[in-house]
């Protein structure tokens, strides 16, 4: 007797138990840890809402993108500029702002290096990027009216009302939320058919276009909606650390939000999550070390980032589908698009199955 098409096709989906637990862990950490936890947590909630716009472009468009800063400081420092020049705090302003910032400013970006006559190639991209996040970062190091080498610091807090935002847990339950709305979207949006034809392109660029698709509008797009998505966590990250520089610019944060999501696992969006929270708690821990002799606890106060940088080299060599990877089958860390083979079976019990080509 044959078992049932149902019961052979039924497979274990770990990544949504992975979702609720993550968020079950964080919904009671400003209850339970002290205050420097709390912050910490919240900054790794920011900066995952930097890493979900690079998953969203190279894990499901495949644009290497090196500009994500970019987006990020640029919205940084508008809303700072905002907030100290002309006194507006309101958090219900200077965020929707600041995602429209990021996005306009990637508009413009894609418009140069994506949109064209010709479908650039994939190091055109990266380079351009990472060119304009150098150029602006070296601007704003030499330009006085944004600070100059310092930045901008001593930001007021943001409001609601006349209720002020303080740092803690006000603070952590705003990150927390806007990250999580953030997530569910982009994860609709990936899943959506927008999401099929990303794949696609993703895949096989040359076959989507020969179809009819306008590849170079697709990736447009969803490059302008991570710029969106960046530009947001830059603004939460100027206000939370009070503070916005030329450093939240540059090429050297665009890079760590590469190595975020190659750590925690490419095209997953929890995985972006997950390399953060991962590599900030080993980033802070690392020169912290001190049963390992003197020795050691002083070479890691100062080379620890080559230990950090090995341990991500190891991780992209021998696990290429991230930490992700260890959780969840390919088949659910790729995804599935449309209607069930489940679904048209059983709306159809006498239907033969077409042979496979």
């Amino acid at each position: 007797m044959t078992q049932s098409p149902i019961h052979t096709s039924r497979q274990c989906r770990n990544l949504p138990w992975i979702e609720l637990g993550l968020l079950l862990v964080a919904l009671p950490l400003p209850w339970i840890l002290e205050e420097f936890w709390v912050l910490f947590a919240t900054k790794i909630f920011i900066l995952s809402l930097l890493a979900i716009s690079f998953d969203l472009v190279y894990g499901y468009a495949g644009i290497m993108s090196f500009g994500q800063a970019l987006f990020f400081g640029v919205a940084g420092y508008a809303t700072a500029l905002l907030a100290t020049k002309a006194s507006v705090t309101s958090v219900f302003l200077l965020l929707p702002l600041s995602g429209l910032l990021g996005l306009a400013v990637a508009f413009v970006v894609a418009v140069i290096v994506i949109f064209g006559k010709r479908i650039p190639s994939a190091v055109f991209v990266a380079l351009g990027t990472l060119t304009g996040s150098y150029v602006v970062e070296r601007l704003a190091r030499g330009w006085s009216e944004v600070g100059g080498q310092n930045g901008i610091s001593s930001l007021p807090r943001l409001t609601a009302g006349r209720f002020e935002i303080e740092e803690g847990a006000v603070f952590f339950y705003l990150a927390l939320a806007i990250l999580a709305v953030t997530y569910l979207l982009v994860r609709a949006l990936v899943r959506s058919q927008f999401g099929l034809v990303l794949a696609g392109i993703r895949q096989q660029e040359g076959r989507i276009a020969f179809f009819g698709y306008r590849v170079q509008t697709y990736k447009g797009l969803v490059f302008s909606i991570a710029g969106f998505v960046a530009g947001v966590s830059g603004g939460l990250f100027a206000f939370h650390e009070g503070f916005v520089g030329p450093g939240q610019l540059g090429p050297v944060l665009s890079t760590q939000a590469v190595l975020y999501v190659l750590f925690g696992g490419v095209g997953t969006i929890v995985g972006a999550v997950l390399g953060v929270s991962i590599i900030e708690l080993i980033t802070y821990a690392l020169p912290q070390l001190d049963v390992l002799g003197t020795t050691i606890q002083g070479f890691l106060e100062t080379g620890w980032p080559i230990v950090l940088g090995l341990l991500l080299l190891g991780t992209v060599m021998f696990r290429p589908t991230g930490l992700i990877g260890l959780l969840v089958s390919d088949r659910e860390r790729i995804g599935s698009f449309g209607r069930s083979t489940r679904s048209v079976d059983s709306q159809h019990p006498d239907r033969v199955p077409e042979a496979p080509t």
